[in-house]
C-alpha cells in the first residue's frame, strides 16, 4: 500500500516548499500530504477534486520540488489559461523551483527555454493544451522530454471530459502524452468543478488503479445572493448604484463582450468617467489582459467587469466579491467562477443579477459544440480531395465547404480529437481513420447540459439553499444548507436587495443610448465569394462605420422590435439617437456625407427609412432609397463566401440610385447586418456606381 505520510528528508523538504508558498508555520493538509505521498511512487495516478482554495497547487509544487530532488525529470504542466500560467510560474519561484511557458505571448523565447529545458536548467515547464497539439511542439519538446518527464500534471482536469461543464477539445491531447510518457511517470489531475460522472471519466481515462482524493466543496467564506429577475437595463444600473458598497474590490461577471464592455460606460455614467472599472474580455492582447489583472490584484481598481475570460487562473486571495450581470448555463460554472472570492478572507459577497433573456444564452450553449454529422462529413470531404496530403487550412475549407470559420475551427479540433485529422504544417489532413457520429453520447450531454440549466432555473428563483443546490450540483455528499445565503437568511443582507432608483437607471440608459459602436470595415474578400479574392480594393471599400443597436443591448430593450411595429415613439427614439451619432462620428469622417442611401435587408418591416429621413432633414441633405435585395437573405450558418456571393447576387446600385450617388459622399443607412457581408457589398457597389466614400450606418446588428 502507498504510504499517505511524508518522512524524514522528504518531510522536512516538503515543509520547507509549503512554508515559502503560504508563509511561515504553514503546513500541508492530511490529503495534501497523501497526494504528494502517491506521486512520490513509480506510475502513480492522482486525481484531486477539491474546493476553490483549498490548494490544489501546493500539491503540484511540493511533488515537483521532492521528484526534482531525488533525481527525476522536469514536471510539465498543462494549464488552461495564459492568466493561470504568470500565477504558476511566480508561485514555482516561490517554492524555489525554476519555471518557464512556452506560449503565443513569448514567441521570442521559444528557442532560449527549449535549450534551458534540453540542459536540465527548468524544473517546471507549463503549456496550453492548444501547444500539445501543435506538430513542431510535439517534435522539439514532447520527443524530447518521452523518456526523462518527472510529473505531469494537468490543472482544471475536468476540461478533459467533454461531460464537463468547459470540455475544450485540444484537452485530450493530454492522452496522447500519457501514451507517450515513461510508463513510471507519476500523473496528477486536479480540478474544483467535477460531479461525479465528470470524476469518473476522468479517472477512467487516467488509468484503472487512479487514486481519487475528493473533499466537501462548500466553502463558508462566501455570502451567496441571488435577487429576483431584474429588467436588462435595471440590472446594469443595480451595479452601478451598489459597487462602491461591495466589500473591497471584485468581478463583475457579464455572458457577452458588448455586455461587459457597455457595462463599463454604465458605471461611468453615475460615478464619472474615471470611475476605477474595466472591461475583461477575450478580445484584448495578453499584455493587456496582464495589466488590468494586476491592477485588481493591487486593489487599483474596484472592479474587473469580466466575461468567462477572467476565470479559471486568476487568484486574488482576498477578492471581496464576485457579482453576475446574468446566469451561466451550469451551475458548475457558476461555482467555478464565484469561487474566485473569499479564499484568504472571512466573508466575501457573491450575487446573481437573472433575467429571463439568460434562458436564450443557455439553450444556444447546450448544443453550440455538438458536431452536426452532415458537416463533419463535408470537412473530410474536403480534406479527402488534398491528393498532395500538405494539408488544408482552416480558410480554405471554408471555402469549399460554405461553413463559417469558427465551426470549422471546432469541429477541426473534435475530428482532430477523434483521429480522423491531424494537424500538419500547411494546416489539416485526413488520417483516413474513419469517423463515427456518437449520437447517443451527444444527446446525454445536450440532455445533461439542460438539467444543469434547470438547476440555474432552480437557482435564480431561490428554491432552497443556494450553496446547497450548488454542491448538490457537484455531486458533494456533504451538501447542506449553509444558513448564511439569501434564501436560508429570508432576504438578501446590506441593502443590495433595495429597489434601484429610476434616476440611476435613467443616467445609465441615457448615457448608452448616447453611444454607437465601430463598424470596421472588411479588408479580404472570402475566398470563393463569387469571383471575388483577396483584398478589397480601396476604391471598392466602405470607410468605418457606425452600429446604432448592438445586439440585445439593455438600453435598447423591445425599441427595434416597437420601431418595426410602427411604434412612433420607438421610431422617433432610433432616429434621434441616430442623429447624435452622426454629430459624435463627424469628426472622424473623410468626408461630409452629401446623400443618405437606406438599404432594407430584411424582409420585414424596418424602421430604415424614418430613420434615415431624419437624418436627411436635419443635415439638409439629399435622399435615395436603395432598391431591395433579390432573394431570401442567407441562413445564420451561412459562410462568410456564401453571404458575399448571395448579396453580390443580390444587391445592385443602378439607375436613378446610380445617378444620384455619383461623385458624392454617401452615408449608407442599413436595418439590419449581423457579419457585416451585406454592408462591405452595398458599400462596394455604391463604389463602383461612382461614390466617392461610403459611411455605413446600421441601426441594428444581432449577435
Amino acid at each position: 500500500m502507498t504510504e499517505t505520510r511524508l518522512r524524514g528528508a522528504r518531510e522536512d523538504r516538503a515543509r520547507r516548499v509549503i512554508e515559502a508558498l503560504a508563509g511561515p508555520g504553514a503546513a500541508l493538509r492530511a490529503d495534501q500530504e497523501t497526494a504528494v505521498a502517491a506521486l512520490l511512487e513509480p506510475a502513480a495516478r492522482v486525481l484531486v477534486v477539491q474546493a476553490t482554495g483549498w490548494g490544489k497547487s501546493a500539491v503540484y509544487w511540493v511533488a515537483t520540488a521532492l521528484r526534482r530532488a531525488e533525481g527525476a525529470g522536469p514536471a510539465l504542466i498543462v494549464s488552461p489559461l495564459l492568466s493561470l500560467m504568470r500565477d504558476q510560474v511566480a508561485a514555482a519561484e516561490r517554492a524555489g523551483l525554476r519555471a518557464a511557458t512556452l506560449n503565443s505571448s513569448n514567441f521570442e523565447e521559444w528557442n532560449t527555454i527549449e535549450a534551458a529545458l534540453t540542459a536540465g536548467e527548468i524544473d517546471v515547464l507549463l503549456v496550453s493544451p492548444e501547444r500539445l497539439a501543435n506538430p513542431s511542439f510535439g517534435r522539439r519538446v514532447l520527443s524530447a522530454l518521452e523518456g526523462s518527464l518527472g510529473l505531469l500534471v494537468i490543472d482544471e482536469a475536468h476540461a478533459v471530459s467533454d461531460w464537463g461543464h468547459d470540455f475544450r477539445p485540444d484537452y485530450r491531447r493530454v492522452s496522447d502524452v500519457l501514451t507517450r510518457l515513461h510508463p513510471e511517470t507519476p500523473v496528477l489531475a486536479t480540478t474544483a468543478t467535477a460531479n461525479a460522472r465528470v470524476t469518473a471519466d476522468v479517472a477512467a481515462q487516467l488509468g484503472s488503479a487512479t487514486l481519487v482524493l475528493r473533499g466537501p466543496l462548500a466553502r463558508r467564506s462566501l455570502q451567496l445572493n441571488v435577487l429576483p429577475a431584474l429588467a436588462p437595463i435595471t440590472r446594469y444600473a443595480w451595479v452601478a448604484r451598489h459597487l462602491p458598497d461591495l466589500p473591497g474590490s471584485g468581478i463583475v461577471y457579464a455572458l457577452t463582450v458588448a455586455d461587459a464592455e457597455r457595462l463599463v460606460d454604465g458605471v461611468r455614467a453615475v460615478h464619472g468617467p474615471g470611475y476605477p472599472v474595466a472591461a475583461y474580455t477575450g478580445k484584448l492582447d495578453p499584455d493587456t489582459r496582464a495589466r488590468l489583472e494586476d491592477a485588481l490584484r493591487a486593489n487599483e481598481i474596484k472592479a474587473l467587469i469580466a466575461t468567462s475570460a477572467l476565470g479559471m487562473g486568476f487568484d486574488k486571495p482576498d477578492l471581496g466579491f464576485v457579482v453576475h450581470v446574468g446566469s451561466p448555463p451550469s451551475p458548475v460554472s457558476y461555482y467555478q467562477q464565484v469561487g474566485r472570492a473569499g479564499r484568504a478572507i472571512d466573508h466575501a459577497v457573491v450575487a446573481l443579477l437573472p433575467s429571463e433573456s439568460d434562458a436564450g444564452v443557455w439553450d444556444y450553449f447546450a448544443t453550440a459544440t455538438i458536431p452536426d454529422p452532415q458537416q463533419m462529413d463535408r470537412v473530410l470531404d474536403a480534406l479527402a480531395d488534398d491528393q498532395a496530403g500538405e494539408g488544408r487550412s482552416a480558410i480554405a475549407l471554408e471555402a469549399a465547404t460554405g461553413i463559417r470559420r469558427t465551426r470549422i475551427d471546432l469541429m477541426l479540433k473534435q475530428l482532430a480529437v477523434d483521429g480522423a485529422v491531424e494537424r500538419v504544417d500547411g494546416g489539416y489532413r485526413a488520417t483516413g481513420a474513419p469517423w463515427h457520429y456518437d449520437g447517443a453520447h451527444y444527446d446525454g450531454i445536450v440532455a445533461t447540459r439542460r438539467r444543469e440549466a434547470d438547476i440555474m432555473r432552480a437557482y435564480t428563483r431561490g428554491e432552497r439553499c443556494l450553496m446547497q443546490l450548488l454542491t448538490e450540483s457537484l455531486d458533494d455528499p456533504e451538501a447542506a444548507p449553509c444558513g448564511r445565503c439569501s434564501v436560508c437568511l429570508g432576504h438578501v443582507p446590506d441593502g443590495l436587495g433595495e429597489p434601484v432608483p429610476p434616476d440611476t437607471a435613467r443616467a445609465v440608459a441615457g448615457a448608452l443610448r448616447s453611444q454607437s459602436q465601430v463598424l470596421e470595415p472588411r479588408k479580404m474578400w472570402p475566398g470563393g465569394a463569387a469571383g471575388r479574392k483577396g483584398r478589397i480594393q480601396p476604391d471598392l471599400a466602405a470607410e468605418p462605420g457606425r452600429v446604432l443597436v448592438f445586439a440585445d443591448a439593455p438600453e435598447w430593450a423591445g425599441t427595434v422590435g416597437a420601431a418595426r411595429a410602427g411604434d412612433a415613439q420607438a421610431i422617433d427614439d432610433l432616429a434621434g439617437a441616430a442623429v447624435a451619432a452622426l454629430s459624435r462620428w463627424r469628426e472622424q469622417w473623410r468626408a461630409r456625407p452629401e446623400i443618405v442611401a437606406s438599404l432594407q435587408l430584411t424582409d420585414r418591416p424596418a424602421p430604415v427609412e424614418p430613420v434615415a429621413d431624419r437624418i436627411a432633414e436635419v443635415g439638409r441633405l439629399d435622399r435615395v432609397t436603395l432598391p431591395v435585395p433579390r432573394g431570401p437573405a442567407p441562413g445564420r450558418d451561412a459562410s462568410g463566401a456564401q453571404e458575399a456571393a448571395h448579396w453580390l447576387d443580390a444587391i445592385t446600385v443602378v439607375g436613378a440610385a446610380a445617378g444620384a450617388v455619383r461623385g458624392r459622399s454617401v452615408l449608407l443607412v442599413v436595418d439590419e447586418s449581423g457579419t457585416g457581408w451585406a454592408v462591405t457589398v452595398a458599400a462596394a457597389r455604391l463604389r463602383e456606381a461612382g461614390a466617392a466614400v461610403v459611411l455605413p450606418l446600421v441601426v441594428h446588428r444581432p449577435a
